[in-house]
């Protein structure tokens, strides 16, 4: 039996990094992605399904977690869906991907 796939999407790689290891040392296969755009191809990839999606909201390529968790659902329906920010979540209800959480990175 193959590991949960969770695909992270976060540009900042000390953040990043340290996401992976801890997805991986609680039995998930942590898979990254610093852009939108690396993280829609490999969601493309029809070799490979993840099971959830964690996404920073405000990405440095000028994509925004929002529309990544949209495009994300049209490919995989089922895929669970978590957004991580520094600034406040006010628009998660209204822009965020039904059944999604959103939580708040602490410095």
């Amino acid at each position: 039996m193959s590991l949960p796939k969770i695909l992270v999407v976060e540009d900042d790689a000390l953040l990043c990094f340290a996401m992976e290891i801890a997805l991986e040392h609680r039995g998930f296969e942590a898979i990254a992605a610093s852009y939108a755009s690396k993280a829609m191809n490999l969601l493309c990839d029809s070799t490979t399904r993840y099971d959830a999606l964690i996404t920073d909201i405000r990405l440095a390529d000028g994509d925004d977690g929002w529309s990544l968790a949209h495009q994300a659902r049209e490919l995989v329906p089922e895929i669970a869906v978590v957004y991580v920010t520094g600034e406040g979540v006010p628009d998660w209800p209204r822009l965020g991907v039904s059944e999604s959480v959103a939580l708040q990175k602490r410095p």
